[in-house]
This record gives structure tokens, C-alpha cells and sequence, in this order.
């Protein structure tokens, strides 16, 4: 990247590129802030792509008590979808009664108040469901008679990220992906950052007014290791890991399945042809970039599922597997499924020297509402903002201003535009890009005029678009995060995306 002009400051530096470091930036950016992000790897390259794809409020945690945390996850699920419905959609949730684990009453109880504390306007309420009679059996085993169907979100984790950044960059935020911060210290009131970028090896230095720390599993590190600070509050990293399968049912909902060990895990449909089953939750103690599925979790998540679907679920029949690790506040709970998943914000701000905030855990759903607590409390350190706290819960993320019954309309005009394009592809564009799929196609009137495709259907006019718009570089990037397509492309063919990814470098600096 090219390094900020020496002596530049800017209002607000953030140290990490997952959804809450680029949440913020995309809030702080909109109040008229100046904004710089570094990131060590790629936008979401760690646990912001992990996740389980949820935005919801969270049912299993009404059983720990944390009902603010329930009811404040529940208040965003259809602020974000009206903001991004084109990477959120509402998804309907089946749970099954499994006798001899919670009561029915129970399940109706919690089910009741879920309905009730969050605010739903749009989605629809719970039902009870006669499994023998309803769709959603056909795939279960027959001692399942009796379920519950309630109402959250499916979101495209990684996506949600890079379109916060997308918009973050927009109103003038640097976005300086792939730039590790080496140091950082107190210096004449601000605070200075050494930097390097990890393509080019060179160095720099940035300067702010202010500091985040919203490195996710690596906040612990940073505070220690980077700005020499004593963390200030305990961390706790807990790997949950997920696996994929082939579709194993028709039909469009997702299940939350009860376990004999008392957690749940979800059995969801993913990409079309597949179906994602997770999560676990385990304390982890390894390297926070490097998590991996152990054969233990894999058997765990199959011998789960096999339990309640009639086709038995193997480790043979996984295709791929993913893991994050959650950078979760240590509230001492005994065990890792009952951490509390709410974000909590540390000030660091002595008398007359620059603030530092660190923030520990949180979930996707409820990033938004992070980033405004956050810049609430680093406000009194800012100048005057052009603009108040709450306007990301108003204007669409790029892609996203249409309303959230309006995709089929949507798809239609694509189809209208670019009639040669199958199906399939108009809404796995439509899904990822919004209206701004339009400008990904361009112009084309023919498959050709999109250039070489490198499997599936991804054309070079797409790569392009990502690596001049959204900071993709590698094949991973694009087959992992800006999409799933690596679900479907061969290994030969990822290494030749990946040969033309590497030779975009001028594209490649137009998004920064």
C-alpha cells in the first residue's frame, strides 16, 4: 500500500479488518471522521468467516439468564436485513422435541419470550409443527413427532465484512488490508503506528488521535506483544468448528438440534447443493489463524446429526470443514458453551494522552451496535462529528438499497439485462452484489464479453471487479470469503485463479 503522507493524522486508527474493526471504520468514516484500518491478512481472514451465518438472537443463551445480550441481538436482526438484504435473508428454524432432554414447556417458554423481547415486526412468529404431517419430518427420523418453528436471519459472514469496508472506504477511509502493525506507542498526544505491508515488505508509519484494538482472537497479543500494554481484561479463545455435507433435504428450512451433552448445533442449508452443520464449542489454547476441525469435533458434529436425521451422517461424507476461534470476555463461566458471547469495551485513556480501546468478543449480529458504544466512548477525544450516532441503521450497505421483499424484482431486471446468463449465476450475483451487480457485467451482451471463466461461473469480469473493489488477491479470497465457489472449483483450477489474481496488482491498489 502507499503509506499516509508523514505528518497526517488521522482521527481514528483500527487494528483489526473482521466485522467489528470495519463496522467501526464504516460508522466512524460516515460521521466525518478520518479513518485509517490496517489489517495483517485479507478483510474477515480469521473469525468473521467462521461464524455459523447467523443473525440471531441467540435461543440457547436465554438458558444462561443473558437476556439483554438475547434481547439486544434480537433488536438488529431486521435492522440489518433492511440494510444488506441482499446477503441477509430471513430463515425459518425447526426445532425438534427429543424426549428426555428440554420440556416442551420449556422450549414453548423460551420460544414465547424470543418472540416477544426483540422487537419483530417483519419476520414471522412461532408455530408448533406435527413433524408426521409437516415437510420438515420427511428428512428425520420417526420418533420425532412434535417441533417448533421460530424466525431469524441467514448472513453471508464474510460478505458483511468487505461491504462495511467497501462503504468505510467510500466516505474516505484508508482501508489498508494485508499491513501488519509492527509497534505502536504514545507519542505528543497521539498515537503512532509502525506499519508494514506484507506484500512489498516496506515500512511506514501512520498517526491518530485515537485507538482501537478490535483484533478479535489476536487482542491479547496486540495489547502485549505490539503496543506494550497490560491487557485489561482476561480472554478467552473458544474454537467452534463446522462441516459440510451434501444436501441432505429438499426443503429451505434450517434445524437447531439438542445434543445429550446439553448444547445444540444447527443443520442449515448452504450453497444450493449442501448442507452446514455446526458448531462446536471447545476452550482453545493454539495459534488463533490456524484453527483446524479435529477428528473429534468432526465425529462429534456427524454423530449429532445422525441422531436425528434418517440418513446417517459419516466423516465420509464431509467435503469441507472450517473453524474460528471467538475472542470471548472471561467471565469465569466453567465452560466454553457458557461464556457469554456480549462484547465487552475497555478504556484506556490516562490524563492527557491518547485513548486506547480494546474490544473483547461479540457477535456478528450485533457489530453495529458495537461500533457505536465503542465511538460513544471515544467521542469526547474527537472533533465535533458532522454527523450523529445511529445513521448505519439507516443507509444500505453497498449493494443493499432496495427493500427486503424486493430481490425477486431485483433478479428480474438481471435477467432482463443479461438474458445469456443462467439462472444459477443472475442470483448468485444478485445474492453476493446486490445492485451493484451491474456493475460486475458491465456491459456484456454475450459469455464472452466477460472474459475467461475459471470454473463454475466466475468470469474474470468478476475478479477484476473484486480485486479492484474489494481487496481481494488471492484465490482463497475470492473461493472462500468473497464467495464459496471453492466448493466447486478443482484444485487445478484454483491455482490458475490464484496465477491470475497475483498478476492484478495495478486493479489491485485501486481499492485502496
Amino acid at each position: 500500500m502507499a503509506f499516509p503522507e508523514r505528518g497526517k493524522s488521522f482521527d481514528v486508527l483500527v487494528i483489526g479488518g473482521g466485522i467489528n474493526g470495519c463496522g467501526l471504520a464504516r460508522d466512524a468514516a460516515g460521521r466525518g471522521w478520518s479513518v485509517f484500518l490496517c489489517e495483517k491478512g485479507d478483510l474477515a481472514g480469521a473469525t468473521s468467516s467462521a461464524s455459523t451465518k447467523l443473525i440471531h438472537g441467540g435461543l440457547r443463551y436465554l438458558e444462561y439468564y443473558h437476556f439483554h445480550l438475547v434481547r439486544q441481538a434480537l433488536l438488529e436482526r431486521e435492522v440489518l436485513w433492511a440494510i444488506a438484504p441482499h446477503i441477509i435473508r430471513p430463515l425459518r428454524f425447526v426445532l425438534p422435541h427429543h424426549k428426555g432432554l428440554r420440556p416442551a414447556w420449556l422450549l414453548r417458554l423460551g420460544l414465547f419470550l424470543y418472540d416477544h423481547i426483540g422487537g419483530r415486526r417483519l419476520l414471522p412468529a412461532t408455530r408448533t409443527l406435527d413433524l408426521r404431517k409437516h415437510v420438515a419430518g420427511q428428512p428425520l427420523k420417526p420418533e420425532y413427532a412434535l417441533a417448533f418453528e421460530y424466525s431469524d436471519c441467514w448472513v453471508e459472514d464474510a460478505r458483511l465484512v468487505v461491504l462495511n469496508a467497501r462503504d468505510a472506504a467510500d466516505r474516505g477511509a484508508v482501508i489498508a488490508a494485508r499491513t501488519r502493525c509492527l509497534s505502536g506507542r504514545r507519542e505528543n498526544g497521539e498515537w503512532l503506528l509502525r506499519l508494514r505491508d506484507e506484500r512489498s515488505g516496506e515500512e511506514g508509519e501512520v498517526r491518530g488521535r485515537t485507538l482501537v484494538n478490535a483484533s478479535g482472537p489476536w487482542v491479547g497479543e496486540v495489547l502485549r506483544l505490539v503496543l506494550g500494554v497490560e491487557a485489561p481484561a482476561p480472554v478467552r479463545l473458544v474454537k467452534g468448528s463446522h462441516i459440510v455435507v451434501r444436501r441432505l433435504y429438499s426443503h429451505d428450512r434450517c434445524y437447531i438440534f439438542q445434543n445429550a451433552d446439553r448444547r445444540i448445533f444447527f443443520a442449515i442449508p448452504f450453497e444450493h447443493d449442501f448442507t452446514l452443520i455446526g458448531t462446536t464449542d471447545i476452550d482453545y489454547e493454539g495459534e488463533p489463524g490456524d484453527p483446524k476441525a479435529t477428528e473429534a469435533e468432526i465425529r462429534y458434529l456427524c454423530d449429532g446429526a445422525s441422531e436425528y436425521f434418517r440418513a446417517p451422517v459419516t466423516p465420509e461424507t464431509v467435503v469441507w470443514t472450517y473453524s474460528g476461534v471467538r475472542p470471548l470476555y472471561d467471565d469465569g463461566a466453567s465452560e466454553a458453551r457458557a461464556a457469554t458471547r456480549d462484547y465487552v469495551l475497555k478504556l484506556d485513556a490516562p490524563a492527557g494522552e491518547a485513548p486506547l480501546l480494546n474490544a473483547f468478543g461479540g457477535k456478528v449480529t450485533t457489530y453495529r451496535r458495537l461500533a457505536e458504544a465503542a465511538l460513544a466512548m471515544l467521542a469526547p477525544s474527537l472533533p465535533a462529528a458532522s454527523r450523529g450516532a445511529g445513521w448505519t441503521r439507516r443507509e444500505p450497505l453497498p449493494g443493499g438499497n432496495f427493500k427486503v421483499d424486493g430481490f425477486d424484482a431485483l433478479l428480474t431486471g438481471l435477467r432482463a439485462h443479461y438474458p445469456f446468463l443462467a439462472p444459477a449465476t443472475l442470483e448468485r450475483l444478485a445474492r453476493a452484489y446486490g445492485t451493484r451487480a451491474e456493475a460486475v457485467l458491465g456491459g456484456a451482451k454475450a459469455m464472452a464479453d466477460l472474459g475467461r471463466i475459471f470454473g463454475a461461473d466466475l468470469s474474470e469480469a468478476e475478479l477484476r471487479h473484486l480485486a479492484a473493489n474489494e481487496w481481494a488477491l488471492t484465490a482463497d479470497d475470492v473461493l472462500w470469503r468473497r464467495s464459496k465457489l471453492g466448493l466447486r472449483l478443482s484444485a487445478a483450477e484454483a491455482a490458475e485463479l490464484d496465477a491470475f489474481m497475483r498478476s492484478l496488482p495495478a486493479a489491485r491498489e485501486a481499492a485502496e
